[in-house]
């Protein structure tokens, strides 16, 4: 209800609290997996190689990324860009994230880690 009511009100706190929620839904996902990341171009990235693993379905990066520089341009440059918002869009991604949470085994996330140590490796 409360983005709602920001979408009636400020494309820069609409911008801002669409992403933080879509961010942090992700982040989730790479805690359970036991992977910090506290720079968001690398969270991003990580979100890049866990649809590569079929994690995330393909495009939450570009999702990610897309929102993340409309967030940038309307908090800290102020350039009021409409925001495309969709209340029932942040609704079903957090309830697919919720499926990833309950669907990773500690089998899968063994083997998440291994191949995100063995790519980081030929880096």
């Amino acid at each position: 209800m409360v983005l709602k009511e920001i979408a009636k009100k400020s494309n820069m706190w609409l911008s801002t609290t669409k992403y933080y929620c879509e961010y942090f839904a992700v982040y989730a996902v790479l805690m359970k997996l036991g992977i910090k990341s506290e720079i968001h171009e690398c969270t991003i990235s990580l979100v890049k190689f866990l649809e590569s693993q079929e994690i995330f379905k393909k495009g939450t990066w570009k999702t990610l990324e897309k929102d993340k520089e409309l967030r940038i341009d309307n908090q800290y440059y102020l350039k009021n860009k409409k925001v495309d918002f969709s209340y029932d869009f942040l609704f079903e991604f957090t309830l697919e994230i919720k499926e990833i949470l309950m669907s990773l085994t500690e089998g899968r996330i063994k083997e998440i880690r291994k191949e995100l140590k063995e790519k980081l490796k030929r880096i």
